[in-house]
Parts: C-alpha cells; structure tokens; sequence
C-alpha cells in the first residue's frame, strides 16, 4: 500500500476545485434560467405553462446520471466536438434550472395574492411588479429550499466522473487505485464534502425555522 502524501492530497484538492467550479457555474446557470422557467410558469400563457411543465417534468423526472450521457454523447451525435468540462456543465445547467424553477415558481405563488393586487392598485406594470413586488418577497421565501438543493448539486457533481470529469470523488478514486487505500482516502473525500455541505444544510435549516416562527 502506498502512502497517502502532499502529492495525493494536492490531486484531492484539484478536484475539490472543479468540484466546487461546476456546482457554482451550474448552480448559477440554472438560476438564470431558472428564474425564467418560474415565470413562464406563473404567466397566464397556457401553452407557455405546459411546455414549461413538460421540461421540469423531464429533468425531475429522469436521473441526473442519465442526463450527463444524453448531454455528453447526444452532443457529439450531432457531429459537435465537446469536452467532458462543457457537456457537464450543460448538463448540471440544464438540471439546476429545471429544479430551481419549480422552487421559485411554488415561492411566487406563495407570496400573498394582496401583494399582487395593491401592485395592480398602483398601476405597476408586469416587470417592475415581479421586479420590486413579488420576487424579493418570493426569493425570500425559497431560500431554504434553494440552499437544500444547492447542498444536493454539489454532492451530484460526483456523478460528473462517469464521463471523464475529474471532481472530487474521480480524484479520491484515483489516488485509491494508486495507494489502495480506499477507505482511507474516501474517508477524506467524505470529510471534504461534510465541511461543504454541513455548513449550507445548517444554514438552510436555521432559515426554515426563522422563517415557521415568522408565520406564527
């Protein structure tokens, strides 16, 4: 058995990098899109809400693992030359989106329907209503469930390995084929994510219960 030194550990951090890079670009990616698909959502156009739906349906519907491959080599069938960096993050773009829309488009519908009609009262249009009215009080509102999906999307960028992404599980996986260590070296790569994640899952659970007492 090898041992596990300053080389091996710096690999674990290389990962950790893009472990934490993918989950921000598609943390950040899909909430852009996402906020879009929470509005298409709530808007008043039918076709525009069912074919919304249907796209939630699909991603929510369907494993993130099953997503990474249609990405990765649905892309390349189409005779375009990607990288396992770009396909992952389409993916887990396009995964994030899908999720963080359907949150914030129950977070819209929970915000008091008087909101909506005192903006209506004073002649706000469409966009400085959602703008100024409805999603900070919404936003608000979803921030423990963002936050709870933000901690799942950074423990699913381990599934990125099943095409060649070296995050922090495809390290850890490495390091032990080399010093066959395994229980040592994804005892470390656990310990790496509960540092991450703890922090984000106590975070959005002490916002939950601010949040309930608020309520009462």
């Amino acid at each position: 058995m090898g041992p596990i030194g300053e080389n091996e550990l710096f690999f674990l951090l290389q990962g950790l990098k893009w472990t934490v890079l993918l989950a921000i670009i598609g943390f950040v990616g899909g909430g852009v899109f996402g906020i879009l698909i929470a509005l298409v959502r709530t808007s008043k156009n039918r076709f525009a809400r069912f074919v919304s739906s249907g796209y939630i349906a699909l991603f929510q519907g369907t494993p993130l693992l099953m997503q990474l491959f249609v990405v990765y080599y649905g892309v390349a069938l189409l005779g375009v030359d990607v990288n396992a960096w770009i396909a992952v993050a389409i993916a887990f773009t396009l995964h994030a989106s899908a999720f963080l829309g359907e949150i914030w488009r129950g977070s819209i519908e929970a915000v008091p329907k008087g909101q909506t009609e005192a903006a209506n009262a004073l002649g706000l249009h469409y966009i400085s209503r959602m703008r100024d009215v409805i999603l900070p009080q919404a936003l608000k509102i979803s921030m423990p469930a963002t936050i709870g999906f933000l901690v799942q999307l950074i423990k699913g960028t381990s599934l990125a390995a099943i095409v060649g992404f070296i995050e922090l599980t495809r390290a850890g996986q490495i390091i032990s084929n080399q010093t066959y260590r395994p229980l040592l070296v994804f005892g470390i790569v656990g310990i790496i994510y509960f540092i991450i994640c703890w922090p984000l899952s106590h975070i959005g659970s002490g916002l939950e219960k601010r949040m309930a007492k608020a309520v009462r």
